[in-house]
């Protein structure tokens, strides 16, 4: 990194804070990238548990990992990659209400990768309150090419079911920031399992509620592209020939 960046912007990363939202096909490969690439200091929020069906997207899911928090399986994980990363596990749901446990006013970079709408919109209002760097993933299901993802100002999004949900309740919450938003245009129909079986095992309860495909070469890319916004981010900021950088016209 020292190489390709210079020593300015691996200084910079080792002293910056990054806090991850949502640690399923996407966030977990974002925290991964991030930490590999000498990220000083990492937050973990989800407050689901590895199960069966994460395992085909889910950098921290495997067969050993089922039943356990995704936030402190990956939380071993990337301290395996780096003993020096100080990196922190909150099993917890972000809400309005528990916003304050997981100290986001002192990271320099929020990363959202939340699925469920409502916690969504309030982590984009609450990161805006605060004025923090804040990139966030819109749906990425139901999808199968990774080279049709985007960046864009959330206003400028298209094509995206989640992304449209979004800009639309954002509306009426009366928000008009402006934040970096990685989505997909791209939309394949939606296929239920053909055949459920009677009795599903233990681990595997509540994958089928709302049943949408995903393919990891999907989800891991949109996670290394949030966690490169990151990247660039610190390289601008250390680089002032290059300040202003492809993020220059979004925040």
């Amino acid at each position: 990194m020292s190489l390709l960046t210079g020593t300015e912007t691996v200084a910079f990363l080792e002293k910056s804070k990054v806090i991850v939202i949502g640690l399923g096909g996407v966030g977990s490969w974002c925290a991964e990238a991030l930490v590999r690439s000498g990220l000083g200091n990492i937050s973990l929020v989800d407050a689901d548990k590895v199960c069966a069906s994460n395992t085909n997207r889910q950098i921290q899911a495997s067969s050993r990992s089922i039943g356990r928090y995704k936030a402190e399986v990956l939380e071993e994980r990337l301290l395996e990659i780096n003993p020096s990363c100080l990196v922190k596990s909150f099993p917890s749901l972000f809400t309005k209400e528990t916003a304050q446990l997981f100290e986001i006013p002192s990271a320099d970079y929020i990363i959202d990768a939340i699925d469920t709408l409502p916690h969504k919109l309030d982590l984009i209002e609450f990161a805006n309150a605060h004025g923090q760097r804040f990139f966030s993933s819109m749906g990425m299901a139901q999808k199968l090419d990774p080279t049709l993802i985007r960046t864009a100002d959330i206003w400028k999004t298209s094509g995206c079911p989640l992304a449209r949900l979004v800009r639309q309740n954002l509306k009426k919450r009366g928000f008009c920031g402006h934040f970096t938003a990685v989505f997909s245009p791209e939309r394949l129909p939606e296929r239920l399992p053909e055949r459920l079986p009677e009795r599903l095992p233990e681990q595997l309860q509540g994958a089928y509620k709302k049943p949408l495909g995903s393919a990891v070469t999907v989800t891991a890319a949109a996670g290394m592209i949030l966690a490169s916004l990151v990247l660039q981010d610190a390289y601008f900021r250390c680089t002032p020939s290059r300040q202003g950088g492809i993020l220059g016209d979004v925040q």
